[in-house]
C-alpha cells in the first residue's frame, strides 16, 4: 500500500492567483511601481494580504510574475515561416515586443530603476524579461544565417546587442517604440551596403 503525500492547508486556488496578477499589473500600469502596495493588490483583487505572501515572497517577485506573463503572451516567439523573410519575422518580432512595451513602458522603466538597486531583483528580472528576449532575437539571426539573408561573419551576439540598446534607450528616453523604430532596426541588422 502506497503512502500519499501529506499537504498542509488549502491548495492554491489558480484563478485566485490569476486575479491577483491581473490586478498587480492594473495597478501598477496606473499609479507606477513604487506607488503600489501590497494592501492595494490585494484590495483590488479581493483577498487578504496573507493570500499573496503565500504566494510571492516580495511585491518586486509579484510585479515581474505579472510583468512576465504579459510579456510571455504579448511577446512571444515569432515561428519560423519559410515564406517570410528573416528581415520580416524580425521586425515582426520587434513589434510585438514594442507593443508590450508601450503598455508597460513605465513599469518596465520602474523596474530597471530597482534593479539597480537590487542585484537579486536585478538577476530576477535579466532571467525572466532580457534573456528569454535575447534568445529569441538571436534564433532569428541564426535562422537568417543558416538561410544565407545574413552574412556568416556577422556576430549575432553583438547584433543582437545593437538591437537590445536602441530600443532600451528608447525606452528610458521615452521616444516612440512603433513599428517605424521596428522596421528601421530590421534594415539596419539586414543591410547588406
Amino acid at each position: 500500500m502506497s503512502e500519499q503525500p501529506v499537504t498542509l492547508g488549502r491548495p492554491k486556488d489558480e484563478k485566485t492567483s490569476v486575479d491577483i496578477l491581473a490586478a498587480t499589473l492594473q495597478l501598477v500600469r496606473l499609479h507606477g511601481y513604487e506607488a503600489v502596495s501590497i494592501t492595494a493588490i490585494a484590495k483590488q483583487a479581493g483577498v487578504a494580504k496573507q493570500t499573496i505572501y503565500n504566494r510571492w515572497s516580495t511585491k518586486a517577485d509579484l510585479v515581474l510574475e505579472a510583468v512576465f506573463k504579459e510579456t510571455g503572451r504579448i511577446a512571444a516567439a515569432v515561428p519560423d515561416d519559410e515564406q517570410t523573410s528573416c528581415q520580416q519575422q524580425l521586425s515582426l518580432f520587434l513589434c510585438n515586443v514594442f507593443e508590450h512595451l508601450s503598455y508597460d513602458a513605465r513599469v518596465l522603466a520602474a523596474l530597471i530603476a530597482a534593479a539597480q538597486k537590487d542585484e537579486a531583483f536585478r538577476e530576477a528580472f535579466k532571467k525572466g524579461f532580457v534573456k528569454p528576449r535575447e534568445a529569441m532575437l538571436i534564433d532569428i539571426l541564426n535562422r537568417a544565417q543558416q538561410r544565407g539573408e545574413l552574412s556568416k561573419h556577422r556576430d549575432v551576439s553583438i547584433l543582437s546587442a545593437f538591437v537590445h540598446g536602441a530600443f532600451w534607450y528608447a525606452l528610458l528616453q521615452g521616444d516612440a517604440l512603433n513599428s517605424e523604430l521596428a522596421q528601421s532596426l530590421a534594415a539596419e541588422i539586414f543591410w547588406q551596403g
